[in-house]
């Protein structure tokens, strides 16, 4: 099972989100979580996950027209399984400082 965590700024922006906004980024959390599951990850082409331009490790979720989401893999907690450390949360800018 993947393990997570969010950084200080992921929960503040989090927070700021609706409960709508919330759950439906929910929602792709869990369908990236099957995807994970699988080696290679196969994720679901809605979710566009992709690394984000200029960068190497960071990547971004998309989990709404205008709704993304930045995270990084980190030291594995669990032998095998992959380890998200989400980064930032919100509209299409978080891209600019993912």
């Amino acid at each position: 099972m993947p393990t997570y965590e969010p950084s200080r700024r992921f929960y503040r922006e989090f927070d700021r989100l609706t409960g709508a906004q919330q759950a439906r980024f929910m929602r792709a959390v869990a369908q990236l979580v099957t995807a994970l599951r699988t080696r290679p990850p196969n994720f679901p082409t809605g979710l566009r996950v992709k690394r984000v331009q200029g960068t190497d490790e960071v990547w971004e979720l998309t989990w709404a027209p205008d709704g993304r989401a930045t995270f990084s893999y980190g030291e594995g907690q669990v032998s095998g399984d992959p380890h998200v450390v989400w980064r930032r949360i919100g509209d299409h800018s978080v891209l600019r400082s993912p």
